[in-house]
Parts: structure tokens; C-alpha cells; sequence
């Protein structure tokens, strides 16, 4: 769709504006079906599982995971602080000492896997992982609600802000960063009447980068009809599986989207809490592989 509008827009503004989106997953990442492994964190300084190690060890254990990661096949990375639970809700209440610690081992990833690499901070932390984007050196932040509102599993209730994002993007010279949206977002309930295609159009008309479908919760897959749905809504716009991906269904999956963030599965035995298993990894990238080639 958004080719369709760059050919029918004369207005030399709009023309720019537009033109600023990804076309395409290859743009960012080397291939297509572009698969996005999870770094997640320990618990950083202030969360109630922070076990009082340096930042050093945290910078240790974090690029272990990404490089168990990159070298077995992964496209692209996120560093996200999954075990800074319970969550807040928005920037403004993520402790400052969560967002520093944050950004000092994101730098420290980025700067030592050759994949891009993105931010995630939960729940909703999108001006926060903006920052720490911008300052780590990372190409995409994952925003979990970029436009409408919802309630979180911990009981607030919360809006979007794409409004805000996008003018601080451009305050930060940073329009290099992409933003990958989600859409009903896994461990939310969404108001009532913003169904998923209207919560899709609504993140695709204020200029998703990509746009990210997930289940209920951590680890549980969307359907692939609700993939398929959002595909044909959204055109060219880069659709993103955000939970739940399986060598078991990955081809009913992928078929319909560009590329999927992947976590649960790469841990050992399947377990979300536990470290990267390497041959979890070698194991979905074979699949995926044969689906790029289409012999699957």
C-alpha cells in the first residue's frame, strides 16, 4: 500500500515524509523471513530480581546470548528487560537506574555483533527505548502501543504514543531508527471496539516501520489467520510474527509474514527464564532456511 500512495503522491512534502518508511524487511535486515532473536536481560538495578551484580556481569551474560545467537543464523537482535517484572507501564515511570543500565549493555551488544539490533522496554517504554536506541547505536525500537489503548496485565490503563515518538525521533536525529509496532498486544487487553484490523489500520496510518502480531502471552503464537488478516490490510508495510514462532509453525506462519521475533523457543528446554540453547537455534534457522528456499 505504501508503494501504491508513494506513486499517486505529487506533493513534494509528502513525497519526503512517506518515503522515510521501510519498504521492505531487506532493507534492515539480509534476508527475508528475517528472524530476530530476544537478548534478554538479567534483572537490572532497582527491579525486585536485581541480584546486586555489576553491570560488567550483566554486559557479560547479555553478549553471550547474542553472539550464541548471531552465530547460529539469527538476522537481527533485541535487547529487552524481560525480568524487570513486574512491569510499569510508559517511560515516564521506568526507573532512571533501569533505562541507564539498559542502554550501557545494549551499547555493549551493539557493539560487538555484526546484526542490527533493537530495543524493547517493557511495558510501553517507547520515548525510553527511543533514548536508549539512539544512544547504543541500535536500528528499531519494538513499541507495544504505539496508537489506541489498553489495559496491561498489571492493571494500568494505557494510550498510545506515536505522537510523541514521532517528534522525538526527529528532535534526536534520529530517523535511521525504525519503529516496529505491535498490534493487540500479547499480555493486554485492548479498549473495547479496537478490533485488530482497526487497531492495524490505525498503526499503519501514522507510519509503522513494521508491524508486529503476537499472541495472549510470552510464548504463545498468534493465529495464522490474524497474520494473514493484518498482511493483506497493510500491503507492503513488513508484518512480524511477535511470539510463539516453532519449527513446528514456521511455514504457516512465515507464509504470510516478513519476519519473526523469536524467544521462548531458543531457551533451554523452551523455558522463557533460561539461558540461549544453541542447537534450539540451529534447529528453527534450518527450518526457516527451507522456507526462504522454498523447499519446505
Amino acid at each position: 500500500m505504501r508503494r501504491e500512495l508513494l506513486n499517486k503522491v505529487v506533493a513534494d512534502w509528502a513525497r519526503k515524509f512517506y518515503s522515510r518508511r521501510m519498504l521492505s524487511i531487506t532493507e534492515l535486515f539480509k534476508n527475508d523471513k528475517a528472524i530476530i532473536g530476544m537478548v534478554h536481560l538479567l534483572p537490572l538495578p532497582g527491579s525486585p530480581a536485581y541480584g546486586g551484580w555489576a553491570i560488567e556481569e550483566v554486559e557479560d551474560y547479555a553478549l553471550r546470548e547474542a553472539r550464541v545467537l548471531e552465530e547460529n543464523g539469527v538476522d537481527g537482535l533485541i535487547v529487552e528487560n524481560m525480568w524487570d517484572l513486574p512491569y510499569y507501564s510508559g517511560s515516564s515511570r521506568i526507573p532512571p537506574e533501569e533505562v541507564a543500565s539498559h542502554a550501557v549493555v545494549a551499547r555493549h551488544v551493539v557493539k560487538n555483533v555484526s546484526v542490527p539490533v533493537g530495543i524493547t522496554v517493557i511495558h510501553n517504554g517507547g520515548r525510553a527505548a527511543l533514548g536508549i536506541a539512539k544512544a547504543a547505536g541500535a536500528k528499531f525500537v519494538r513499541v507495544c502501543l504505539y496508537v489506541g489503548a489498553a489495559v496491561w496485565d498489571t492493571g494500568e490503563l494505557d494510550h498510545g504514543n506515536a505522537a510523541d515518538l514521532m517528534r522525538l525521533r526527529k528532535a534526536l536525529y534520529a530517523d535511521d531508527i525504525r519503529f516496529f509496532v505491535d498490534v493487540v498486544k500479547k499480555h493486554s487487553v485492548v479498549f473495547p471496539g479496537i478490533d485488530l484490523e482497526t487497531h492495524t489500520t490505525w498503526a499503519d496510518f501514522y507510519m509503522a516501520d513494521a508491524v508486529v502480531v503476537t499472541g495472549r502471552m510470552t510464548g504463545e503464537a498468534p493465529l495464522p489467520e490474524d497474520v494473514r488478516r493484518v498482511k493483506e490490510l497493510v500491503g507492503d508495510t513488513p508484518v512480524i510474527v511477535g511470539s510463539g514462532l516453532t519449527p513446528d509453525n514456521a511455514e504457516k506462519l512465515l507464509k504470510y509474514a516478513d519476519g519473526a521475533i523469536v524467544g521462548t523457543y531458543f531457551k533451554v528446554n523452551g523455558v522463557t527464564q533460561n539461558p540461549v540453547d544453541p542447537e534450539r537455534v540451529r534447529k528453527l534457522m534450518d527450518v526457516v532456511r527451507r522456507i526462504r528456499s522454498g523447499k519446505s
